[in-house]
């Protein structure tokens, strides 16, 4: 815990300029136990990784593409951080893990999930990361909280704002 306190730290006081900031964005999830305390927990967390973070409400939906499951509780997170798109993961994994997030099988239900949707306008398709997250623009439960905090975010390979994400979905739909 003191490293993560640490280099939470580090990741809001590390620029010295706001010219290395960019924007990042990030959705969370949660379908057991106490899903508000994960989700508030997660937030609390976040906010020491990200400079001038923005929260949507929390929204419960209907797990997609999965077994029979509970509930989620969802939301989205942005704000602004220097650090590498893979320091953020590995911090969204700790924050997890802080939660006793387990991963026992693709899919299985879970105490906190955090999916690093956008970082600025880095595309990266690396097996490890893939910038943007490649499923976010197909996802009502990620979109619409994003649209409540920062409708005017774009997505960088479709160019698209968040808004018109949303819109596109819905024609969809």
């Amino acid at each position: 815990m003191h490293y993560l306190q640490g280099e939470a730290s580090q990741l809001s006081d590390r620029p010295n300029s706001t010219s290395a900031l960019r924007p990042v964005a990030v959705a969370l999830g949660s379908n057991i136990g106490d899903r508000v305390s994960h989700l508030k927990y997660a937030v609390a967390r976040l906010g020491r990784l990200l400079v001038g973070l923005r929260a949507s409400t929390f929204v419960e939906t209907q797990p997609e593409g999965v077994v029979s499951q509970a509930a989620f509780l969802n939301a989205a997170v942005v704000g602004q951080s220097a650090e590498a798109p893979t320091e953020l993961l590995t911090a969204l994994m700790m924050i997890e893990r802080e939660r006793a997030r387990i991963r026992p099988f693709p899919g299985a239900p879970r105490t906190l999930d955090l999916d690093l949707i956008l970082v600025g306008n880095l595309v990266n398709l690396s097996p490890s990361l893939e910038l943007p997250h490649p499923r976010f623009r197909d996802r009502r439960f990620v979109l619409e909280p994003l649209f409540e905090i920062a409708p005017d975010l774009v997505d960088p390979v479709t160019g698209l704002t968040v808004t018109k994400l949303l819109v596109r979905l819905d024609l969809r739909t």
